[in-house]
């Protein structure tokens, strides 16, 4: 036989292009039942992109809030005693911290223990709306991090009257949404004039469910106090808040316990609030499997969109893949035909599903003024999974398609 006669008798291999032009084809003269096809792989692509940037932005938001504030604030609190009872905390543990060498600025806040706060006497007294009373250091606010929303705050003046600062929390759960001229709340059986409401404090959530007052107002008013040496003072802390110079945080760390309770420094927690945020955040992205899984779930419905389109098109397409047979294409080329089909059916949901994700990533991160964080593994990962799951379904079909002869074929044209 001659080469001339080989080569004429040997398929034609089709290149890449030709291959996406003729998988190109079978999906235009189907438009519709291709879009609803690949909207299922485009949901749940999205649905990865969007959960991983969501979570990727929030984090990155809070590390940048945590980062603002200060990583250097530090807490010693009342910890327990070793029967399991509650401990306390020396009266002086305020002042003998503000000695220890790298200690920037220290202040207090003491729970009044009994003393609940209501908006008025008419209130069960079983309602507390999880809302504390508690005396402060007037120096309180620029430690922790945090300012006065509406009003004003405590001062030498009024830290000795039956007046209240609310926290965040504590203003919404009792309603008072703007400071009044002589708006109360009933606080230890008694009325106390409102003087301000603060904003969040981030590194501090307790002063947020807290009704704040003067230590001088909490001893006179409330009976919080102690005795020292055969004279009555007010009572003791039971949190101390530190900023530590930055270098020095973890040495200041180290000797907050014995220093605020040299006589029980196990009794003493230490602890620094931007780490726990820090720890928080990450646990909270660990509870985007389930969100994850859910688009996996949509990732599946799309792949068997995809297959199910794939075997009607080699139903309704006999005629062609015996045609094509008949003139010489090979079982190999029919199959990556219809197999290249379903991998740009897949990856076009797939492109479609990262920018809704992305968008709507985004749209929420200016809305919380997040930074937009989109990592490389929500969007290569849902591509790539479009990808797989275009192969895996239409391989079956490809298969099929590709062992059908040609006369087989004809028969239906």
């Amino acid at each position: 036989m001659s080469g001339a006669r080989k080569r004429a008798l040997t398929p034609a291999r089709l290149r890449a292009g030709d291959v996406a032009r003729v998988a190109g084809v079978g999906l235009r003269t189907r438009p519709l039942r291709a879009g609803l096809s690949a909207l299922g792989i485009a949901i749940g692509v999205a649905a990865i992109v969007a959960v991983l940037g969501l979570s990727s932005s929030s984090q990155a938001g809070l590390l940048a809030e945590i980062d603002r504030l200060g990583t250097n604030l530090l807490t010693a609190s009342k910890g327990q005693t070793f029967a399991g009872e509650e401990a306390q905390l020396p009266t002086t543990a305020t002042r003998m911290i503000g000695g220890v060498a790298g200690v920037q600025d220290v202040a207090d806040t003491a729970t009044l223990p009994g003393v609940k706060v209501f908006r008025s006497p008419l209130i069960s007294s079983a309602q507390t709306n999880g809302l504390v009373v508690q005396a402060a250091s007037l120096d309180l606010l620029p430690i922790v991090a945090t300012r006065v929303a509406q009003g004003r705050w405590l001062d030498a003046a009024i830290a000795t009257e039956p007046v209240v600062v609310l926290g965040a929390a504590a203003a919404e759960r009792m309603g008072v949404d703007r400071v009044v001229p002589g708006d109360r709340v009933w606080l230890g059986g008694q009325w106390f004039t409102v003087a301000g409401i603060l904003a969040p404090a981030v590194l501090a959530p307790e002063i947020d469910t807290s009704a704040l007052v003067g230590y001088p107002a909490a001893r006179r008013y409330l009976h919080y106090t102690s005795t020292v040496g055969g004279r009555v003072t007010s009572g003791p802390p039971t949190t101390v808040y530190v900023r530590a110079d930055t270098a020095r945080v973890e040495a200041v760390q180290g000797l907050l316990a014995q220093t605020a309770n040299p006589e029980a420094p196990n009794e003493v927690d230490v602890s620094q609030p931007s780490s726990a945020l820090t720890a928080r955040a990450a646990a909270k992205s660990a509870t985007n499997s389930l969100f994850l899984g859910l688009g996996a779930v949509a990732l599946l419905v799309g792949a068997v969109g995809v297959a199910n389109i794939m075997i009607i098109a080699v139903l309704e397409r006999r005629s062609e893949i015996g045609l094509r047979r008949a003139l010489g294409a090979t079982r190999g080329q029919i199959r990556t035909q219809f197999l290249v089909e379903a991998i740009v059916l897949a990856l076009l949901g797939g492109a479609v599903g990262v920018g809704l994700g992305a968008l709507a990533t985004a749209v929420y991160a200016d809305v919380k003024g997040w930074a937009v964080v989109i990592p490389a593994s929500a969007w290569a990962g849902g591509m790539g999974a479009a990808v797989a799951i275009g192969a895996v379904a239409g391989l079956a079909p490809a298969l099929r398609a590709a062992r059908l002869s040609p006369t087989e074929a004809l028969r239906t044209v």
